[in-house]
């Protein structure tokens, strides 16, 4: 069997270790692999290369993607729909598997309701897939914000001002959550619970008055419960949702103006996204990379590998986007305790 491979969306930490990981299962059961440059543009525009055992050796550390790939959303995949099954159909590949988030996934389920034998692997720092646990490339986000908050401690501590550090996550607030608890943070903000700044305050003055320096992580999507804040100082994206952009800024200054403290911000952006995996996700993209490689052996066309405790099994594509998988009440509830 030829097997075709792309990487779309974001780039993360461990998609390297899921090509690897589908090259060395696929060569091992005599089938080729064709990979798919840059997503779907590659798909569109026909821009395919063989891999093999050669073009993949080293790749279990790397960072990024050897393929490349682009962020095109699922309408283009459907307005498209024809000329990617022609692709597919002139290089011979018979089955197509899908490295994505949300939105790539999304369009990997358009080409298996036409009737394309497609198998996703779930791909985003965000962790916000459902139908999986987790989604490789987290846990490194994780670490890397994590150890910026270690470090960033200590200039706190030593200057005696409040840091705020700005984490991705989009409309999930995994990474702040996780990252602000391994951290030590004195204050987490995430999408899923609006905050009020009188809160914030209250944490930072306990923090102060406990002679520590305070330490708040802020998810990209946090919001302000004061919705005449949230008008003033927000904008809307293409989906209806209202943030305000660059907002660890927008709120060292709100709580300099409010308390008089020196704060400064730490946006980690993109170096979350970079480098290196973590162990946790060389291994977790290895299985995903074969347990691909299965479902398609097993022609389970539609599904997408996940992760379920320990254990990695399949659910449907359509199951792993319909929702956003956010952060639940009981686990931010249970972790408040620790703020100020």
């Amino acid at each position: 069997m030829r097997v075709g491979i792309l990487t779309a969306g974001g780039d993360c930490p461990g998609l390297n270790a899921v090509i690897r990981a589908v090259v060395r299962k696929s060569s091992a059961l005599d089938h080729e692999v064709v990979g798919i440059r840059d997503g779907w543009r590659g798909a569109i525009e026909d821009d395919v290369t063989p891999l093999a055992m050669p073009d993949v050796r080293g790749l279990l550390p790397r960072g990024g993607t050897i393929l490349g790939t682009t962020g095109l959303p699922p309408s283009v995949v459907e307005d498209n729909l024809s000329t990617i099954t022609s692709v597919l159909e002139r290089h011979g590949i018979e089955s197509l598997i899908v490295i994505g988030g949300e939105g790539s996934l999304a369009g990997a389920e358009i080409l298996a309701k036409a009737g394309v034998p497609v198998v996703g692997v779930p791909k985003t720092i965000d962790n916000d897939l459902e139908g999986t646990d987790y989604t490789f490339g987290f846990d490194t986000a994780v670490n890397v914000a994590t150890e910026a908050i270690d470090r960033l401690h200590t200039t706190a501590e030593s200057h005696h001002r409040i840091l705020v550090v700005e984490v991705m996550g989009r409309n999930a607030g995994w990474i702040a959550l996780q990252a602000g608890v391994a951290g030590g943070a004195s204050g987490i903000l995430i999408p899923e619970r609006p905050f009020t700044l009188d809160a914030v305050s209250d944490w930072v003055d306990r923090r102060f008055a406990s002679t520590y320096a305070p330490v708040l992580v802020v998810s990209e999507r946090a919001v302000p419960s004061d919705q005449a804040l949230l008008e003033e100082h927000g904008e809307s994206d293409a989906f209806g949702s209202c943030y305000i952009p660059d907002v660890g800024h927008w709120l060292a200054h709100e709580l300099h103006t409010k308390s008089g403290h020196d704060v400064r911000t730490t946006v980690l952006g993109h170096v979350q996204r970079g480098g290196t995996p973590s162990a946790f996700d060389r291994v977790l993209a290895t299985r995903f990379g074969l347990e691909a490689v299965q479902a398609v052996i097993d022609r389970d066309w539609g599904m997408m590998v996940s992760l379920r405790g320990t254990a990695v099994g399949r659910v449907s594509i359509t199951e792993a986007v319909g929702t956003l998988k956010t952060v639940p009440a009981h686990r931010y509830d249970e972790v408040s305790v620790l703020f100020g």
